[in-house]
């Protein structure tokens, strides 16, 4: 699992670093880690290192001073480097001296020709900035048509949140130092493939602010049946998903929890008799009072929002069991709060909203600090919560953070969520702890939409179709 840390956590940590480090040491060392990925991009998109130009655009301070010590190491392997220097008079000295030593050449925002680069390195600003772009710099990269390098971030993206408020930099590739930061998982369409340099942070470094899964910690944790299994060990997950409006909500749901390996799925609800059609090995009953016992319960995904609904879901609260809230479930939540009187505090709660439904659960909408909204919305609710999104995040009451690795939009279709509601229940019933059964899950719903779409839009049913090469995909890269 991957820690991310805040970039007020990774300052600190730096001070102490470069307390007992030589001065300049980190600096040549992280740039040098910079020099290295922009000859790995040059040679991918101009064909050579030796004989390409590029272009610094350095801002003042470190983050500038660490692209003109780039520029020095790639001056030494045949790059013609030019740095635009936005403010002169404030450019770190010793990164300019070194690029001047190494035959390096400086220029105004006006007088270089960015155009002509083969690759441009983004070092405006680094992590202690916030907000856009300034006019200069947005005039700059206006002009650009190369691949562009971020220094730590890029320039204009809020290192913290991730957000977007103005004129920003958006990155081919970006390189950081010591610890991811918020901004390299929460808004990877604008940081690109990025690279982490280890320049000595990890014994400086506390706990971190979120958490990234990997194939491994997926691979480890998804249920997998030994030789004392049977189907009730493995896990009975309960769907009461559907009406006779929406019997492929239902359909979706109970088959995601088939195809995600439950020992069992029991359905209820008026769209038995499609489950049953579709999905033989599925046990189906009309009524959830009918159901028999389950280890977890998956309520919401086309039940309605009337009074049959909030029943269904009052009666799975009420078990003592996991319960999976999505879709109806969440807006009856938000409409009846009394219906969580069925719920044991101590009996487990995962809901699963999209940004609609968040804010009709928690009085507004997540805004741009999504982890802030997401972590106070799990601590007032005392539920885990997945927030739905491009970076799907989960979030547990003691404030724990699990952002997921986005794989493309092609889960944005409908039907989508209820194919993650039922593999999180299939999850749930296994006896995964439910902050881990959602991460697990929208990590796994996420490989299999990609493996669906493979390049062009897909189906719910792709997606679903898709699960069990997802939990192969995984294996096979953790092994």
């Amino acid at each position: 699992m991957r820690g991310v840390w805040t970039t007020a956590d990774v300052r600190s940590a730096e001070q102490r670093l470069l307390a007992v480090t030589p001065e300049g040491a980190l600096m040549r060392r992280a740039a040098y880690g910079v020099s290295v990925r922009a000859a790995a991009l040059l040679t991918r998109y101009a064909g050579r290192v030796a004989g390409t130009r590029v272009v610094l655009v350095a801002g003042a301070g470190n983050n500038g001073g660490d692209a003109l010590w780039a520029g020095y190491f790639l001056r030494r392997r045949g790059v013609a480097v030019t740095a635009v220097l936005l403010r002169p008079d404030s450019t770190h000295p010793e990164g300019l001296a070194a690029l001047r030593r190494a035959g390096g050449r400086t220029g105004s925002a006006e007088s270089v020709d960015v155009a002509g680069a083969d690759l441009v390195i983004d070092g405006v600003v680094g992590i202690s900035a916030r907000g856009p772009l300034r006019p200069d710099a947005e005039a700059v990269f206006a002009r650009v048509s190369a691949p562009v390098l971020a220094v730590d971030l890029p320039s204009g993206v809020d290192p913290d949140t991730g957000a977007v408020t103005g004129p920003a930099v958006r990155a081919t590739a970006t390189v950081t130092f010591g610890a991811l930061k918020p901004v390299h998982v929460l808004n990877p369409q604008d940081c690109g493939d990025t690279t982490l340099v280890d320049i000595g942070l990890g014994g400086e470094l506390g706990e971190p602010e979120l958490r990234q899964l990997d194939a491994a910690d997926v691979a480890a944790a998804w249920p997998l049946p030994g030789p004392a299994d049977d189907k009730y060990t493995q896990g009975v997950t309960g769907v009461a998903a559907g009406s006779a409006t929406y019997p492929g909500a239902a359909v979706l749901a109970a088959a995601a929890a088939v195809r995600a390996t439950a020992g069992m799925v029991r359905y209820a609800g008026p769209a038995a008799d499609v489950v049953r059609s579709h999905w033989p090995e599925v046990v189906a009953t009309g009524s959830i009072t009918d159901a028999g016992r389950v280890q977890a319960w998956v309520v919401g995904p086309g039940i309605g929002t009337g009074r049959q609904g909030r029943d269904q879901l009052a009666y799975a609260l009420a078990q003592g069991v996991p319960v999976c809230a999505d879709a109806d479930a969440i807006t009856l939540i938000a409409a009846h709060p009394d219906v969580l009187d069925a719920r044991d505090p101590a009996t487990p709660l995962l809901l699963t909203p999209h940004d609609g439904e968040f804010a009709r659960l928690t009085g507004s909408a997540p805004g741009p600090d999504r982890v802030g909204a997401v972590r106070r919305a799990a601590r007032r609710l005392g539920a885990v919560v997945l927030l739905k999104g491009h970076r799907t995040l989960v979030a547990e009451p003691g404030g724990r953070v699990v952002v997921n690795r986005p794989r493309g939009a092609w889960l944005a279709t409908a039907g989508s969520g209820d194919v993650l509601s039922g593999v999180i229940g299939a999850l749930l019933a296994s006896g995964l702890e439910p902050w881990l059964a959602a991460a697990v899950g929208a990590d796994v719903h996420a490989r299999a939409g990609e493996l669906a779409a493979r390049g062009a839009p897909t189906s719910a049913s792709g997606v679903l179709a898709a699960i069990p090469d997802a939990i192969r995909q995984a294996r096979a890269l953790a092994a």
